[in-house]
């Protein structure tokens, strides 16, 4: 973590996707359903839903319950020449004004009045993207000055307290206590 990240921002978009599809589509809420994840969404559960995830482990904990992209890096691909709208990465809320890539491991983020997110690391995207549309992946890739790996496409997390969340609602956020804890890929 190199700065410290905008305490509050909003919730742009919700999605929900029922089926293991590559996006998900908007709706105008979703229910939070602590310890579960998304009410109604393919990846809602104790246990990994990630169908790779399940080939190898279905009894390991769903630390991606959540996925959380921030609508500046939709706006950022759109400059780029993509055709991408919240929910077409997979996400199931789209955030605006906070650098959730930023965040440490065990931010809690309260979505509208009761909803909690902790967050448990980043999304790695995978071949699929491209099937999506040509050349996105590399899009949500980047190199920082030592070569390492930057993976833009979100953050995932797990549902601490459930509710109902929907586009307007405020996002604020709570720092854990430091050291701070970088996000590595889950």
């Amino acid at each position: 973590m190199t700065t410290e990240p905008a305490r509050t921002g909003t919730v742009e978009a919700v999605s929900r996707k029922a089926k293991h599809t590559f996006s998900k589509d908007p709706r105008p809420a979703i229910r939070l359903l602590e310890g579960l994840g998304v009410e109604g969404d393919a990846h809602a559960g104790r246990t990994v839903k990630h169908r790779s995830r399940v080939a190898q482990n279905p009894a390991q904990p769903n630390l991606r319950q959540v996925h959380l992209i921030h609508a500046e890096l939709l706006d950022e691909l759109q400059d780029k020449g993509f055709a991408v709208e919240p929910g077409d990465l997979g996400e199931n809320v789209t955030t605006r004004g906070i650098r959730l890539l930023d965040l440490p491991r065990g931010t809690r983020l309260h979505l509208g009045a009761e909803a909690v997110v902790e967050v448990t690391g980043l999304r790695n995207p995978c071949a699929q993207i491209d099937n999506f549309q040509p050349g996105l992946l590399s899009a949500v890739l980047d190199r920082d000055a030592e070569g390492h790996v930057i993976r833009k496409a979100g953050i995932m997390g797990v549902v601490i307290s459930g509710g109902i969340t929907r586009p307007g609602d405020a996002v604020h956020v709570e720092l854990p206590p430091e050291p701070y804890e970088r996000l590595e890929r889950v």
